[in-house]
Parts: structure tokens; C-alpha cells; sequence
């Protein structure tokens, strides 16, 4: 039988997020059964909260971000990607601005201070989200399929036109060990021609090459810390993605160029059936 659990004691984080640029204190905090994972903005009135489920996403675009009415955060995949393998069902994220800090670009980071801080068993079992049949989802070029597994498992496959990267696959079975060595360190990637354009966009402003593997069309930029870190970063994104569909999740999942968008409509419909 499995418990639920939350944080042993207060996690506290800070940096500049990604996309906005901005300055962010972030802590996650122990919260009761039952709570879920709730963001909470310390900088607005009331403190409004968000929890982190399919159903409050709103867009996609470059990051996966909730929203409840005007309040909204942002680039929340790699907190839930270390959140979710270190199996916390219930916290409280308070934070005082719209995304959470980018660190070095991965998770990394994250999951090492949930390590430190560890784990409290609570008093009431845990729900987990259970593939039990075949889900699918996808836009006729690009799919992500859920099937039956005792554990948690991601196939994905990335396909790039780009001759220094093509196509890239892994195939893990994810635990806390695999994850901290193979997958939390994996960073988010980008195209140099594509920066300004983002940029323009009002993203990646905080985006360095402390935080963000580069290349162009004569190579990379800075060095990468997997030969396929590009694919080792969609499966620690899609990790995050689907811990929308609101706990611990037991299944394989089998993606080709999927991205947040397939990922998180896959939770939603993953959240509709298991609920």
C-alpha cells in the first residue's frame, strides 16, 4: 500500500525564469492530503492559487502554462518533471512572480533540493493515475500513445530536419535513480536563428548559454552534456506534462515529435477517464 507525501521541510529557490526574464523567489512547502500541487503567487492580492492540472492549461507555446483567470504561471514542466519522480503528491508552491527560475536549464536542480529537503509519508493512500487501456492523441504528423505498465516508462523519438541533429530515440524506465542521472540533466535546446524571433515573441529573455544548449548551422555553441540531450529533454518535459492528469502516473508512454501540446491533451483525457 502507498501513502501519499508531501516535502519534509521547505524547499527554496530562486533565479531568473526562462521565458520572462524576470527575478523569482519560489518555495515549495509541505501542504495536507488531498491538496495536490498548488502554485501559489505571493505577489498578487489575495494570493491567488493554481493548481497544477490538465484542465487549467491555457497555452503551449515554447512552455506549458496554467491559468486561473488573469493569474497564470508559466514553464512548469521541470518543476513537475522532478516533483513527479520524486513522488510528491501534495505541496504548496508559492511564488512571487509568473515562472519559476530556470536554473541551468533542466531539472536538475530541482529534484536534488527535493532529495535534500526529503519526503513525508501522510496518513492517507494514494491515488495514482493508472493506464489501464490505449490512449492516443495526434495531429497526423506527430503522436503520443499511453498503453498498461507497472512503472513509468517513455519512448520518444525526435525528428529534426536539421542535419546536426535528425532523428534522435531513448527508451527509459524511469526511477529516481535513471532520472537523476540520465534525464534531470538534460537542458532545453534552441535553434541561434530562432532567438531573435523569440525574443520578439516576449520569450526566452532570461535564456543564456548558462541555461539553454545552442546551436547553429556550423554546430553547438556550448558543449552538450549528452550526445542526444535534445531527446532527453523532451522525455524529462513530457514527465512534467503528464503529471497534469493529476498524480503519480504508471504507464508507457510512446511519443514521436510530440510536444506540450500533444502532452497535455493527452492529460486532460488521461485526467477525464481516471478521475
Amino acid at each position: 500500500m502507498c501513502y501519499q507525501t508531501t516535502v519534509a521541510r521547505q524547499v527554496i529557490c530562486d533565479g531568473m525564469g526562462l521565458h520572462s526574464g524576470k527575478g523569482v523567489i519560489m518555495k515549495i512547502l509541505p501542504a495536507p492530503v488531498d491538496t495536490g500541487i498548488v502554485f501559489v503567487r505571493t505577489d498578487m492580492p489575495g494570493m491567488p492559487r493554481i493548481e497544477a492540472v490538465a484542465e487549467h492549461v491555457t497555452t503551449t507555446v515554447r512552455a506549458t502554462t496554467i491559468s486561473n483567470g488573469d493569474v497564470r504561471i508559466f514553464t512548469i514542466e521541470h518543476l513537475l518533471s522532478a516533483l513527479h519522480i520524486y513522488a510528491i503528491d501534495n505541496c504548496y508552491i508559492e511564488i512571487d512572480g509568473e515562472e519559476p527560475p530556470v536554473e541551468d536549464g533542466c531539472s536538475a536542480y530541482f529534484f536534488a533540493a527535493l532529495q535534500k529537503a526529503g519526503r513525508k509519508i501522510q496518513d492517507r493512500q494514494r491515488r495514482p493515475v493508472i493506464i489501464d487501456k490505449v490512449y492516443r492523441i495526434d495531429d497526423g504528423e506527430r503522436f503520443v500513445i499511453a498503453v498498461p505498465y507497472d512503472g513509468l516508462r517513455i519512448s520518444f523519438t525526435s525528428l529534426n530536419e536539421h542535419p546536426l541533429i535528425g532523428i534522435q530515440y531513448a527508451d527509459f524506465i524511469v526511477d529516481e535513480s535513471t532520472y537523476a542521472e540520465e534525464i534531470a540533466p538534460a537542458r532545453t535546446i534552441a535553434y541561434e536563428k530562432e532567438i531573435e524571433q523569440l525574443k520578439k515573441m516576449g520569450l526566452g529573455l532570461g535564456g543564456t548559454l548558462d541555461n539553454v544548449i545552442v546551436y547553429n548551422d556550423k554546430g553547438w555553441i556550448n558543449k552538450l552534456r549528452f550526445i542526444d540531450e535534445l531527446v532527453r529533454h523532451k522525455i524529462l518535459d513530457i514527465i512534467g506534462d503528464i503529471r497534469l492528469s493529476g498524480g503519480v502516473v504508471k504507464g508507457h508512454f510512446i511519443a514521436v515529435k510530440s510536444g506540450h501540446q500533444l502532452n497535455t491533451e493527452l492529460a486532460k483525457i488521461i485526467r477525464r477517464n481516471c478521475q
